[in-house]
């Protein structure tokens, strides 16, 4: 674990913990209903499916992705979301050869100052303010890293296409064995970091 994931249960940055404060705050303002009069609409939805009740929550009551989101949460609680992060990493790290992979990034990442580890359903994000890196397992044992470095830093980094992570992670790479975390790649995770 990074030394800011300690009081971190839900592995937000800083920045998305004020986010979330900050749009919670703001829902009452903004909307005129507070999170408990939204959580009560959300409970006659008739869909059944998380993004079919956040489309509905956008569709006839104009709240916007973020916050139908936000009030879907509340309102229908999975048990498997970022308040369980544990949970969610035993799904998503479930190859051993894909989990060496990721511990030895985890320790590439977390050896780094203020790191916040945030797991999510597909990936694992590592944010400082921003998320700097992410790593999400794929077949055959091997491990997609996402860097918030442009592809053109190293000749073995390509473009991520709709990765799921965040936007800030320019570059992207697959890793076969715990091996090709070598001087160069271990540079360029501490690259993203700083600027994060």
């Amino acid at each position: 674990m990074g030394t800011a994931d300690a009081d971190n249960a839900k592995g937000l940055s800083p920045r998305q913990q004020k986010w979330f404060a900050t749009a919670r705050s703001s829902l009452e303002k903004e909307t005129g209903k507070t999170l408990d009069e939204w959580v009560a609409i959300a409970k006659t939805c008739p869909e059944t499916k998380t993004m079919t009740r956040i489309a509905w929550m956008k569709e006839h009551h104009g709240l916007g992705m973020n916050r139908a989101n936000m009030v879907m949460s509340a309102a229908f609680p999975t048990g498997s979301g970022w308040d369980q992060p544990e949970k969610l990493r035993a799904g998503v790290w479930r190859d051993p050869q894909a989990t060496a992979i990721f511990e030895a990034v985890e320790r590439a990442c977390t050896a780094l100052p203020d790191v916040v580890t945030g797991q999510r359903k597909a990936f694992t994000g590592f944010s400082r303010n921003f998320q700097f890196a992410s790593a999400k397992p794929i077949k055959g044992g091997q491990v997609v890293l996402g860097l918030a470095v442009p592809p053109d830093a190293d000749p073995r980094l390509t473009e991520p296409k709709a990765e799921g992570w965040s936007e800030r992670l320019k570059s992207k790479l697959t890793l076969a064995s715990p091996a090709d975390l070598d001087p160069k790649l271990m540079a360029l995770i501490e690259q993203a970091w700083e600027a994060s």
